[in-house]
């Protein structure tokens, strides 16, 4: 069995077609949908980049041995996905960024690894600095050639990489495509960047300034200045992060064009997923944020093709996106060799239901005691960067970027913040997730059953004991 991961970097799953937008963005991928199984509510253990890929390759929440920061990688002594399949014969390939492994764990874990193109395929933005939309993350479209574009390179690479191993299928391969789009800024090559229209957007955005949400919410709309930009500047923002995501889609579709053609068509597993969503204008923000808790940043797509798979098959029940780990060595036949908590969705894959009453959880946010973790600590970060406002809040505001933890079931969502305003949403009366119901005396008794649950959450993962044992009793010798 072979494997090819496309993984697109903050795609909320809520902006392609097949999970119910309403706007033809994703044909390719709504096409691929058809031919495997879609689950419907895969969410991520954290909701920035590095975390929630150090957590999709291991099976474990960033709790467990602290990978909740951007700098932090899995190093040497810490468990893989990727190593184990090289362990086990496979050539592992890998064109597009990191944010995943420690730069002394690749030579164990990966054959091939690079960047192709040209690093930052965005294009400049528009705005002065005086301007409020300055740092609004919408730019103008880049106008490059597309040879030059990095995720068009890395996937052009992986073509040829398919065309270069039709004479030698000896070996099994994993292909991973960790692409930049749609991270903002928000810019994409045209057509793509005008396809889509702010007006065919802007009704269905989530709106801003609502009572009981946190205070990053209202931080990060005052230094950002979005506070201060036109009102139709989040539909904008959303109308390109679409086309971004329609980018993503035909770079999708050539690649499975590839594939077809190849004598790897049916012996291939194709998974699509993304490591966290973005706000692309809901609420009035945009990027993301390391403490959000909201579906908008952490459902995104879980799509899988496997041979011998059900065809056209949907999860509606919750699974988390670790819960890749497992499923990729139950198929290639490799056994974990350390204490995980995810599952192996192999069933689901052949057309069984998932787990209803299965609850998943997301963590996030740092604590004043590990200042070593917190962004912004760089002093080359100054006012002109687009980043500044993030950076400045976290560094000035401890409480907005405080530890979170966030149970989400079927029916409901709590999320607790050691620093800030807690949340609870009614997500069958409330799925947008505009009336925060923390405290309220009618959900009292939800809300303490998701804090047990929560407690408990914490008791059973806390921490993994190795397999290996050392030996006990008389092992220091004698050196007089």
């Amino acid at each position: 069995m072979n494997f090819i991961i496309f993984m697109p970097d903050e795609l909320r799953a809520e902006s392609m077609g097949c999970y119910g937008h309403p706007l033809d963005v994703t044909p390719n991928l709504d096409a691929f949908a058809a031919q495997g199984t879609r689950f419907d509510q895969c969410h991520v253990q954290h909701t920035v980049c590095s975390p929630s890929r150090c957590s999709m390759l291991t099976g474990w929440y960033p709790h467990v041995r602290g990978h909740r920061t951007l700098w932090h990688l899995l190093r040497p002594d810490e468990p893989n996905l990727f190593r184990y399949l090289r362990e086990a014969g496979y050539d592992v390939h890998w064109f597009g960024k990191n944010d995943a492994l420690s730069p002394e764990s690749f030579v164990s874990s990966v054959n091939e690894a690079g960047s192709k193109g040209r690093g930052y395929p965005f294009g400049p933005s528009p705005w002065s600095p005086e301007d409020p939309q300055y740092y609004s993350f919408l730019h103008e479209p880049w106008a490059d050639s597309l040879d030059h574009h990095s995720d068009q390179a890395n996937v052009q690479a992986a073509i040829d990489l398919l065309r270069n191993r039709s004479g030698t299928t000896d070996r099994p391969f994993v292909l991973y495509l960790p692409l930049l789009y749609p991270h903002c800024p928000y810019s994409a090559p045209e057509p793509w960047h005008s396809r889509f229209q702010p007006e065919q957007v802007a009704d269905g955005l989530r709106p801003a300034n609502l009572p009981g949400k946190p205070s990053f919410h209202s931080g990060m709309r005052e230094l950002r200045r979005l506070d201060q930009c036109p009102e139709d500047l989040f539909a904008k923002v959303n109308a390109v992060y679409l086309g971004m995501t329609a980018f993503n889609d035909h770079l999708f579709g050539r690649l499975m064009d590839e594939l077809e053609s190849s004598p790897f068509r049916e012996d291939t597993t194709v998974l699509y997923l993304s490591d966290h969503g973005d706000y692309a204008g809901d609420y009035g923000l945009v990027e993301k944020w390391p403490s959000a808790a909201e579906d908008v940043i952490t459902r995104v797509p879980l799509i899988i093709r496997t041979p011998g798979g059900r065809e056209g098959h949907v999860v509606a029940e919750q699974v988390e996106l670790f819960d890749i780990m497992p499923t990729i060595l139950g198929l290639a036949g490799v056994e974990a060799g350390h204490t995980h908590f995810a599952r192996d969705l192999t069933p689901q894959l052949h057309g069984r239901p998932g787990d209803s009453d299965r609850m998943v959880f997301t963590e996030g946010g740092y604590d004043p005691h590990e200042p070593h973790c917190f962004e912004g600590r760089n002093e080359d970060w100054g006012e002109l960067h687009p980043y500044w406002p993030k950076l400045t809040l976290q560094q000035r505001d401890a409480g907005t970027i405080g530890r979170t933890a966030t149970v989400r079931t079927s029916t409901h969502k709590l999320t607790r913040r050691n620093g800030d305003i807690s949340e609870l949403y009614d997500l069958v009366r409330d799925p947008l997730e505009t009336v925060n119901l923390i405290d309220q005396p009618e959900y009292q008794g939800i809300q303490r059953e998701l804090e047990l649950v929560l407690l408990d959450w914490y008791m059973t993962t806390s921490d993994v004991t190795p397999f290996d044992e050392n030996p006990r009793g008389h092992t220091f010798r004698n050196r007089s």
